[in-house]
């Protein structure tokens, strides 16, 4: 599978399913934008993630950037087992502990 869908459940919370990859990771970052830009506290589901790789990181790490600069507070639930041992291979485990 080389897609995913961004659902928004409302109120500030998303599911993301499918693939967080270099395929994909970008289009989910376009799509996330508008919608996150709505909320000051996003929560985002992984549990229906089905494959992550080390741009699935960057994506992570691109939305806390965003959320740093004020605009939001974000937290991320059921971090995929994939994504986490990318983080900790990047030594950024700490960044995806917190979240989960």
């Amino acid at each position: 599978m080389n897609d995913f869908e961004l659902k928004d459940l409302g109120n500030g919370k998303f599911a993301i399913s499918g693939d967080m990859t270099f395929e994909t990771a970008e289009q989910i970052l376009r799509a996330s934008r508008p919608v996150f830009r709505r909320y000051e506290n996003v929560h985002v589901d992984m549990s229906e993630v089905e494959t992550a790789d080390s741009a699935g990181l960057a994506l992570l790490l691109e939305w806390m950037s965003w959320a740093r600069q004020g605009v939001a507070k974000i937290d991320f639930v059921a971090i995929p087992a994939s994504l986490r041992a990318v983080a900790q291979a990047a030594e950024l485990e700490d960044i995806v502990r917190c979240s989960s």
